[in-house]
């Protein structure tokens, strides 16, 4: 099914911000995310459903870009600066140690978080970051263990880098996904040069794949080194920064930026190409046309599309206890319209209508996630950057 919607065009973050972040401390009702804000931090907002409650967690976090639950309560977050934060009982923590350097460059810097599935146990976790090298900036993910005083990380190791790296500070990507036998799924961008997303020996554009350990899994469809990457799983996407593993059903999705119009929710399958830049539902930002057109034989059509574009920043797939009625829907964080985006799915996976929740209340919406207890955790990327908590309004 393919929509169009109202949006806006993708918002490019070309300043590097040196202040250093503030904290607000606020009460934690609950071991797992805090739910006591003082009354005037507390606010409800309509929905179809009836209303939602917003509380604010933490302010004065510069650019956040990622957020995860931590079990037992707490939740850890990530600074785009290089810097990766713990909140818990109320209070935001010192900068962890031992996070790897990041290069802030444009919108690259420390991106996003994912807990392993052995988490509680191993303490490990994954994280992807733009990192500096020969020729200039790209996308690595890295694995490492927090500490059990929870004050810094340790057992860093690099498991992926990009084969090329480019001097432009756009569309690093990245989050990651990780699949029921724990292997990661993370997305690359074109890297601002949109050719690459068509070559199948170049990371860019690109969905990826590789186990906990950074090796390749046998299901990746180069595997053997013929045709294309080994870590390649498929091509033509032009920035995917949402990704997520339905936990139901294993299905993989995607959400990517388009260029003026275009964003796309794709379900990507091994070894295909999804278009970007030969198809799109987009124009470029000075109005021309891109490529051939929407369609083309042996290109994949998205799922969903938005134009004018929203500027999705994250995606989740919703199968929590707190919302039942939303069972299923996919949850897409936006920056330019400050918004989140709830996409109603049948029970075969089609996408249907659409809900467009907090609109401009809150700042550029960048994570959305769904915490254990079914509410919704979120950040908003800003200079003076918020964690937020959604739950049942007080008349649900």
């Amino acid at each position: 099914m393919r929509r169009t919607n109202a949006g806006a065009l993708e918002q490019l973050t070309t300043r590097a911000h040196k202040a250093p972040a503030l904290a607000m401390f606020l009460t934690l009702a609950t071991a797992l995310a805090p739910c006591g804000a003082s009354a005037q931090e507390a606010r409800e907002f309509p929905s179809q459903h009836g209303p939602l409650r917003v509380e604010t967690l933490a302010t004065g976090l510069e650019h956040p870009w990622s957020v995860e639950a931590l079990p037992g309560g707490g939740l850890i977050i990530s600074e785009r600066p290089g810097r990766l934060r713990i909140l818990r009982d109320g209070k935001l923590s010192s900068p962890l140690k031992g996070v790897p350097k990041v290069a802030e460059r444009g919108q690259g810097g420390l991106l996003d978080i994912a807990l392993d599935p052995g988490f509680a146990e191993n303490r490990t976790l994954y994280l992807t970051l733009a990192a500096s090298g020969k020729g200039g900036y790209g996308t690595a993910v890295v694995r490492a263990k927090l500490a059990k005083d929870e004050s810094g990380l340790t057992d860093v190791r690099e498991l992926f880098r990009m084969n090329k790296f480019t001097g432009k500070g756009q569309h690093f990507g990245s989050r990651i996904a990780i699949a029921p036998d724990g292997s990661l799924f993370f997305g690359i961008g074109d890297r601002g040069e949109g050719d690459r997303a068509q070559d199948p020996r170049d990371h860019a554009g690109a969905i990826l794949h590789i186990n906990a350990d950074g090796s390749i899994p046998g299901s990746n469809p180069y595997r053997g080194g013929t045709g294309g990457l080994a870590e390649i799983w498929s091509k033509g996407h032009r920035n995917p920064q949402g990704i997520a593993v339905d936990p139901r059903d294993g299905t993989l999705l995607t959400v990517e930026h388009g260029a003026r119009g275009g964003d796309e929710i794709n379900n990507p399958q091994p070894g295909h190409n999804y278009g970007w830049p030969v198809i799109t539902y987009g124009k470029d930002y000075s109005g021309a046309e891109i490529g051939e057109g929407t369609a083309k034989d042996g290109l994949d059509q998205p799922l969903f599309y938005w134009d004018p574009s929203i500027a999705p920043g994250a995606l989740a797939v919703y199968r929590g206890k707190m919302f039942p009625e939303w069972d299923g829907d996919l949850l897409v964080a936006a920056l330019k319209y400050q918004l989140l985006a709830r996409l109603e799915r049948d029970d075969s996976g089609a996408i249907g209508n659409e809900e467009r929740l907090f609109d401009g209340e809150f700042g550029r919406i960048r994570d959305v996630v769904v915490a254990p207890d079914g509410a919704l955790l979120m950040v908003t990327d800003e200079e003076d950057g918020a964690v937020l908590r959604v739950s049942k309004g007080a008349t649900q």
